[in-house]
């Protein structure tokens, strides 16, 4: 079984800033790491090869120093990794990305064998978006199974896949054709900690590198910004709040002090009228 799990590298988003004079992100004022979602789908990956057997290839698109997830997820388990990298792949939307990804899946297919099943995150946190990995599946022509929370069974027999997909009001069981592609949640597992052998072998890796010129056949016009449809406007940080009282103590200490701001600033309910329901 051959597993190809798509990672991306981030920005930590609880530490990134905002340029106030440019209103852009400015990433080099958080650390880089793997987006937390794609850590859930390597670690599932990892359990699936454990209990079926086969191999894990991780690819990613982003600057040489992805190298360093790349290598993060050799440590949790992942036997071969590759990086397309290149200044003409810059600036791409979730199109433009969705198609460079997937022209590198065929080259990884032609090269290691056919894909069984294709895994990403839920979404990442730097676009928030959830797009990437559905518009792999459309250009590979294959089923998009997303907010998968688990792995019900995969019967490699029959070729069929079987997972719960979260809801609102629970989870459905949805059964799919292999290959396909997996956009998993959070909850679909718990990551563990690297062995050190998978360390030792991480330290020593080198992941494949590809530019635009590696892949075949691939249209330049559908990369980085002038691939990308998706034009952003504008970005600003919200303004942070003011007046704010944060209430400590017990139950009927914060109870109190509600009903007293209430009262003091009883004027701001004078004017509103209530109507009948």
């Amino acid at each position: 079984m051959h597993i190809v799990v798509c990672v991306k590298q981030v920005p930590d988003t609880k530490i990134i800033k905002m340029n106030p004079k440019t209103n852009t992100m400015d990433r080099s004022s958080a650390p880089a790491i793997m987006n937390p979602y794609d850590v859930y789908a390597v670690e599932e990956a990892v359990r699936i090869k454990e209990k079926y057997g086969g191999t894990i290839s991780v690819l990613s698109m982003g600057p040489p120093p992805a190298v360093s997830t790349l290598k993060k997820c050799v440590e949790m388990g992942a036997d071969d990794t590759y990086l397309i990298s290149d200044r003409r792949f810059a600036g791409a939307d979730t199109l433009a990305t969705s198609y460079a990804l997937a022209e590198a899946l065929k080259k990884i297919s032609s090269e290691k064998g056919e894909i069984d099943l294709v895994i990403t995150g839920k979404q990442t946190i730097d676009g928030d978006t959830g797009q990437v990995g559905p518009g792999i599946a459309r250009r590979l022509d294959i089923p998009p199974l997303t907010f998968v929370q688990k792995i019900k069974e995969i019967d490699l027999g029959n070729r069929k896949i079987s997972v719960h997909r979260k809801r609102e009001d629970g989870y459905e069981v949805v059964e799919s054709e292999l290959p396909c592609l997996l956009a998993v949640e959070s909850g679909i597992n718990e990551p563990r900690y690297a062995p050190l052998p998978n360390m030792i072998k991480a330290a020593r890796h080198e992941p494949v590198v590809w530019s635009v010129d590696d892949l075949e056949d691939i249209d330049i016009t559908k990369l980085g910004l002038k691939g990308s449809p998706t034009i952003v406007g504008k970005v600003w940080a919200p303004p942070k709040s003011e007046g704010a009282e944060m209430i400590e103590g017990s139950t009927d200490e914060v109870v109190a002090r509600i009903v007293d701001l209430v009262m003091e600033r009883k004027e701001l309910f004078q004017d509103k009228e209530v109507q009948p329901s």
